[in-house]
């Protein structure tokens, strides 16, 4: 089984390309502030699950990779509540990452709750 397979990447990788899509029409001054941020973030939710599936031999590492990925959801959503604040995105794009994001962490603690059923052993 692939770590593309799994219900966290895929929706970690639906947000990240959410994220990069509104990103686009941020104001320039924020190339290297929240654009680039949210963009990061987003994408290391990820990296770190692709990163901690491919070493899951090692249950530790495995989860220690889960709960960075998990800190980068939460720091996603962060930067999308700034990215609100600062209208630059609507309400209804906020609701939508937000539930988004919440659904990964649920998936993610799961993970990091239960590595065995991962293939961690």
């Amino acid at each position: 089984m692939s770590f593309k397979t799994l219900k966290a990447y895929q929706k970690g990788f639906d947000v990240a390309m959410k994220c990069f899509e509104v990103s686009k029409s941020f104001p320039s001054e924020e190339k290297f502030g929240l654009t680039s941020q949210i963009r990061r973030s987003s994408r290391s939710v990820c990296a770190q699950i692709g990163e901690g599936y491919r070493k899951r031999k090692y249950p530790k590492y495995f989860v220690s990779k889960m709960v960075d990925a998990d800190g980068e959801n939460s720091e996603t959503m962060i930067w999308v509540d700034f990215a609100f604040e600062c209208a630059y995105i609507n309400e209804e794009t906020k609701f939508e990452l937000a539930n988004s994001i919440e659904e990964i962490g649920k998936l993610l603690n799961y993970m990091i709750d239960n590595p065995g059923k991962f293939g961690a052993v």
